[in-house]
C-alpha cells in the first residue's frame, strides 16, 4: 500500500515537471510604432513582418496557415444621415449616431475570408468589415446591427470613400511557409491616437493563436501646439479663433473694397 502511494506521488510529480506540449507561436514586428503628423503629412505606409515558430509540419504539408491582420484606429462618435426628397428638394430626413466605433479599420489576409473559415468563426473573430462591431444608438439602446442595415451600409460606404475603411483579401504575402508580410496604409487624414494591430494565425478554419501590438499616430510641431491648446485651453482657443476670423474679415474688406 505504501509502495502504491509512493508510486502515485512520483507519477504526479513527473507530470507536474514535464514540459508543456509545444504549440505555435506568432512573432510580429512593425516597421515603426510611432507615426508623426505635421503640415506636410500626406500619408504613409507601415510594413508588418511576421514569423510562425514551432509550426506544425502536418499543417505545412497540407494547406498551410492563414493570417488575418486587422488594424483598428481610435474610437470616435459619428453621425450618419439619410436624405429624402420632399417637394422636389433633398433634405436630411433621418439620422443615426454610431457610438465609439473605430475611426480607422483595415483588414488584410492571405486569401479571401470566405475561404479561410466558416461564417460563424469570421463573425466571432471579427474578421472583415461586415463582422466588426459598429454600435449604433437606436432610441435608448446602443447595439450593433446586421451588415445590411441601411445606416450601417451608408456609414461604411463613406468611410471607404475617405480611405478610413479598407479590406485587402490578398494583402498578406507569405515569403516562405512560416514567414509573411503585409502593409498598413495610414492616410493623410488619419486621426491621432492609438491604433491596435491584431494578427490572427488560423489553421483548418480554427484560431491557433493571436498577437496584438499598437501604433501611435501623433501630431508634432505647430500642429501639436494648436491641438494641445484646443484641448487644454478651450475658452482662450475659442476667443482667439473668433478674433482671428474677425481680423481676417476686416483685412479682406480693406483689400477688396471699392473706391
Amino acid at each position: 500500500m505504501i509502495r502504491r502511494g509512493l508510486l502515485f506521488v512520483i507519477i504526479v510529480a513527473a507530470l507536474a515537471l514535464a514540459p508543456p506540449a509545444t504549440a505555435e507561436r506568432l512573432i510580429v514586428s512593425l516597421s515603426t510604432h510611432r507615426v508623426l503628423i505635421n503640415s506636410n503629412f500626406t500619408g504613409t505606409e507601415l510594413v508588418l513582418f511576421g514569423a510562425i515558430e514551432l509550426a506544425d509540419p502536418d499543417i505545412l504539408d497540407r494547406r498551410g496557415y492563414d493570417v488575418v491582420v486587422t488594424v483598428r484606429g481610435p474610437q470616435r462618435n459619428f453621425i450618419t444621415r439619410r436624405k429624402a426628397q420632399v417637394l422636389g428638394i433633398w433634405i436630411n430626413a433621418e439620422s443615426r449616431e454610431f457610438v465609439e466605433v473605430p475611426a480607422y479599420l483595415a483588414v488584410s489576409s492571405n486569401r479571401p475570408f470566405a475561404e479561410i473559415a466558416e461564417t460563424e468563426f469570421l463573425r466571432r473573430s471579427r474578421i472583415g468589415i461586415d463582422y466588426n462591431i459598429l454600435t449604433q444608438r437606436i432610441g435608448t439602446d446602443i447595439a450593433d446591427v446586421v451588415p445590411q442595415d441601411p445606416f450601417r451600409v451608408g456609414f461604411v460606404r463613406v468611410m471607404r470613400a475617405e480611405g478610413m475603411f479598407s479590406e485587402t483579401p490578398n494583402g498578406v504575402t507569405f515569403l516562405s511557409s512560416t514567414h509573411f508580410r503585409t502593409t498598413v496604409p495610414i492616410p493623410g487624414s488619419a486621426p491621432t491616437g492609438t491604433y491596435e494591430v491584431e494578427t490572427l494565425l488560423i489553421a483548418n478554419g480554427a484560431l491557433v493563436t493571436r498577437e496584438t501590438t499598437a501604433v501611435e499616430v501623433v501630431k508634432q510641431g505647430f500642429e501639436a501646439l494648436v491641438a494641445q491648446a484646443a484641448r487644454d485651453q478651450r475658452l482662450a482657443y475659442g476667443l482667439l479663433t473668433a478674433l482671428l476670423a474677425l481680423l481676417t474679415g476686416l483685412f479682406a474688406s480693406l483689400v477688396f473694397r471699392r473706391d
